[in-house]
């Protein structure tokens, strides 16, 4: 593993909730932010850092990612959390931060949806899945 490592929704949450440093970003698409919701920080008194990993609508890995995530002000020392729609592409991100230098990178396992279930539905696990604050619209 070339990051800090996986964690669930909740121990994302609990570390975010206990670290004043930590943060979370959500390298989803522009249409994923605006159509499906995004995690809601606002009782911890932060944001999302929101920074696409693929760019929509094409789907190319954006070549500006880690120009990104430190325009945006990331501190390379502090611990990041890395969501996406399922906990793939957050790998991804997460690898790319910790190369850079973003050594406390990690991977938000589940995602913001988690995996289909059997009927092709997205309710077997992730952010919205385990009852954690989000937004939509």
């Amino acid at each position: 593993m070339s990051y800090a490592g996986d964690v669930t929704p909740a121990e994302a949450w609990e570390a975010l909730s206990d670290d004043p440093a930590a943060v979370l970003v959500d390298v989803r698409t522009s249409a994923e932010w605006s159509y499906v919701g995004l995690p809601d920080l606002r009782t911890l008194g932060k944001d999302v850092v929101l920074v696409e990993w693929q760019t929509y609508p094409t789907g190319a890995v954006n070549a500006d990612f880690v120009a990104e995530l430190s325009a945006a002000g990331v501190d390379e020392q502090a611990p990041v959390y890395f969501l996406c729609r399922s906990g793939v592409r957050s790998v991804a991100a997460a690898e790319a931060a910790t190369a850079a230098g973003w050594s406390r990178s990690h991977n938000v396992s589940e995602g913001f949806e988690g995996p289909h279930n059997g009927e092709q539905h997205r309710t077997v696990s992730g952010w919205k899945v385990a009852g954690l604050p989000w937004v939509q619209g």
